[in-house]
């Protein structure tokens, strides 16, 4: 087919000069004073950030810091609603809180549209991906992404120690943004690579974080190069074809969309399915409650979606004024911690608590205002079968180590080691699937023997060589 013009020269690809915008010194080291030098890269923060938030919502909910240039950090609910809502105050051409801001320039469409625009060309972008992401689209992949949680809690083995961040929460929504972009699904590792790259390299060299970040693009453009030489029916070929106010969009468009689908469809529904699932692994209630119950699972995920909502948004002032107490100056980040506002005990009955069926549950872990998530239904449907699909299949679990779960450092939180040590064993049974609940003994003695597990459905029997006194 005819080259397309929009795509001759590489996409950003590597410069002799730094592209333009602003550069703040890097600061790193020990919070001094969460109030006035907060951080949200540190280790306390990634760690556990609620008693942080909620100290602040106390004595000062504003926070703010001199690190990455100036940036403020509300903590109340109203005060981040307020902000979400204010787009006159308030700009989303950069929504990645950083040692760089970009120019001004590049609003009102941003890097990443249609999360990184400004109104008026924010609607009009967001509605390009709207089809894509309606609750019967997403209907239509609940089939195979239920397959796809079986068949990865198939492959996990007779191990009784599995790492469910790394082993299955994060394969989820990889391979589901993957089939619906058109990219390639052994590329997995890749994207990881990227996601990291993206939301926790913040504090790497300016030089680094560049040459990092233009490994994703230049992939992202090799990908349009291919949908071109074949276009299907997918994401990436829609986003290329796609018009707006009658014309093509630009190249930088495209990429950028392509970009904002790939990182934040698979960190936010990745870091949600593994913050629940330690949740119930710590949580032996809860779990066998919603095993029993599986009905109330949808009512429980919102719950957890509240509780432990994993993105934060950043915002750019765009002048200098006085917000609600305090002297905010042109260029200074907002934090926009939606997991924070989920936490204020002013706008939820017993805030601290995670209550899995809880009646009125108006959350923010989807955002607030004109730039609430495009791929909600995704993500709910996303979690909601992973964690059945889990529960279905692994019954029992608790945490192997608690001080081994590690969470990611930045804007988007979530577990990224998870072992859990396995209750009851979890292969399906062939015959009578999706029944998975099997039986175990353990033959004593010093030799060799066979450990049978038996599954309940159909009584089929499976065993396996065990040296006496282990598990099967």
């Amino acid at each position: 087919m005819a080259a397309d013009d929009r795509f001759t020269e590489p996409f950003r690809g590597a410069a002799d000069e730094p592209p333009p915008g602003i550069r703040s010194e890097i600061i790193t080291g020990p919070v001094a004073d969460w109030a006035t030098d907060f951080s949200h890269l540190e280790p306390e923060w990634a760690a556990d950030p609620y008693p942080i938030q909620d100290d602040l919502r106390q004595r000062c909910p504003v926070a703010h810091t001199e690190r990455f240039g100036g940036a403020w950090l509300p903590t109340r609910y109203d005060d981040v609603a307020a902000i979400a809502y204010d787009t006159d105050r308030f700009s989303s051409r950069s929504i990645i809180m950083g040692n760089y801001r970009p120019p001004l320039d590049l609003a009102p469409l941003g890097g990443s549209p249609p999360i990184s625009s400004d109104p008026p060309i924010h609607h009009h972008v967001r509605k390009l991906l709207l089809p894509a992401f309606t609750k019967a689209a997403v209907a239509r992949q609940e089939p195979g992404t239920r397959a796809m949680c079986h068949a990865l809690i198939d492959a996990l083995g007779d191990r009784d120690v599995v790492d469910a961040a790394a082993d299955y929460a994060q394969h989820i929504p990889m391979r589901v943004i993957a089939a619906m972009l058109g990219f390639p699904p052994q590329d997995g590792p890749r994207f990881r690579e990227f996601v990291e790259n993206t939301l926790e390299g913040i504090n790497l060299p300016p030089d680094e974080r560049v040459a990092r970040m233009e490994t994703l693009f230049e992939y992202l453009y090799a990908q349009v190069q291919d949908h071109l030489a074949s276009p299907r029916d997918d994401l990436t070929t829609y986003l290329i074809n796609a018009e707006i106010f009658g014309s093509k969009l630009e190249a930088e468009h495209v990429v950028g969309a392509m970009a904002l689908l790939l990182i934040a469809g698979i960190d936010t529904s990745w870091s949600a399915i593994g913050s629940s699932l330690w949740h119930l692994a710590r949580t032996p209630a809860d779990r066998e409650r919603l095993v029993a119950q599986p009905d109330l699972l949808p009512v429980a995920a919102e719950e957890f979606l509240r509780a432990y909502a994993p993105v934060t948004m950043a915002r750019l002032v765009k002048s200098d004024m006085s917000w609600r107490g305090v002297d905010m100056k042109a260029e200074d980040w907002i934090l926009l911690s939606f997991p924070a506002a989920n936490r204020d005990p002013a706008q939820f009955d017993r805030a601290d608590e995670v209550i899995i069926d809880r009646e009125v549950n108006r959350h923010a872990a989807f955002g607030l205002g004109i730039h609430r998530c495009v791929g909600s239904h995704l993500a709910r449907m996303e979690l909601r079968i992973a964690l059945e699909v889990w529960l279905e299949r692994v019954p029992e679990f608790t945490l192997a180590d608690p001080a081994a779960v590690t969470w990611s450092a930045g804007q988007i939180r979530g577990p990224r080691a998870l072992p859990l040590r396995i209750g009851l064993p979890w292969l399906a049974c062939r015959r009578c699937r999706p029944y998975s609940t099997w039986t175990r003994s353990t033959a004593t003695g010093s030799s060799p023997s066979r450990c049978r597990r038996r599954c309940a459905g159909c009584s089929a029997v499976r065993s396996r060589r065990r040296r006496c006194g282990r598990r099967a």
